[in-house]
């Protein structure tokens, strides 16, 4: 297969936003952001550095994918911040209607969900995001933080959550973009779980509250038991599908967060290249390998800002043309 070089030459262009599905070898200058960049092959899956949030914060959720996220939330006053990644650098996005954190998210940048969280309580409170503003929608049944959350803004999943006290829950609610109903039960009540996929082909894995390794799979009907994970963790987040996700980030119980990354296949789970940065009650989105983490805490409890992006083995990436 030819490079964009062979068939183009060497020349870059001059344009406000990166192609959407650039060819090997090709190089242009984005005039937004104002950096030169170009399209690489690489061969093993990897962590790069992205642009840092405006506001450093944990328990907070995310939606979208690598070039197009969706911040919200976290616990940082007034806990109703949002903003939106372009694949470089975010910006401010229109803020939550109500402030909260420990929340769930689903969607997409221009078409978001935010349910649950606190405070005070615990909220059953839903919010869609058209791209610039939040407007409220139908509660959930359970009010609940730390719950999973996947799919779309007009078919959604939320499952498991902190209810109560010390008291976790394996509920699971579906929403149709308008109101909730009620699922089956997870096989184990979880909190801080990690998600992916879609309403009717879900992934639910690890958790708490002591840090765990089981994988549940969803099909719209009932939940049945899939492969555990390599390191059992709680607090980490997820991007993909039920049958090809990624699961990243997390804690592990008295020795902190983990940078581990693990694929999942429908089957099993294999160990991916580690984050750099060990963190938990974060937030992310994206593909099994085009994924994209935010935010969160590190092990001393200190809220972050920095972001992390992770391309699979085999797939293309694009890079940054720095001075070093």
């Amino acid at each position: 297969m030819s490079s964009y070089s062979q068939i183009f030459g060497s020349k870059f262009s001059f344009v406000s936003s990166d192609p959407s599905d650039p060819i090997e070898g090709q190089t242009w200058y984005n005039t937004t952001s104002e950096v030169l960049k170009y399209r690489a092959a690489t061969t093993a899956g990897s962590w790069a550095s992205g642009g840092n949030l405006a506001t450093g914060r944990n328990s907070l959720a995310g939606a979208g994918t690598q070039t197009s996220a969706l911040a919200f939330g976290g616990q940082v006053a007034p806990f109703s911040a949002t903003e939106e990644y372009d694949g470089t650098s975010w910006t401010a996005g229109g803020n939550l209607g109500t402030g909260r954190y420990l929340l769930a998210g689903a969607g997409t940048q221009t078409s978001g969900l935010a349910f649950g969280g606190v405070p005070p309580g615990f909220l059953s409170i839903t919010e869609e995001y058209d791209g610039t503003s939040w407007t409220s929608s139908g509660n959930m049944a359970t009010g609940r933080r730390r719950s999973g959350g996947t799919g779309t803004q007009t078919s959604a999943l939320a499952f498991g959550g902190h209810i109560a006290p010390n008291t976790s829950t394996a509920a699971t609610e579906e929403y149709d973009g308008t109101s909730w109903t009620s699922g089956s039960s997870l096989g184990t009540s979880r909190r801080s779980l990690g998600s992916a996929g879609t309403q009717t082909s879900a992934l639910g894995f690890g958790g708490g509250p002591s840090a765990t390794a089981s994988t549940e799979e969803y099909d719209g009907s009932s939940w049945t038991g899939g492969g555990n994970l390599n390191t059992a963790r709680g607090y980490l987040v997820g991007a993909g599908t039920q049958t090809a996700a990624l699961g990243f980030a997390g804690y592990i119980g008295g020795s902190g967060t983990t940078t581990a990354t693990e694929a999942y296949n429908g089957t099993s789970w294999s160990n991916e290249t580690s984050m750099t940065t060990g963190r938990y009650e974060t937030a992310g989105g994206g593909t099994q390998t085009s994924a994209l983490i935010f935010g969160g805490a590190n092990s001393a409890g200190a809220p972050l800002a920095n972001t992390e992006e992770f391309t699979g083995a085999g797939a293309a990436v694009t890079r940054t043309v720095t001075g070093s």
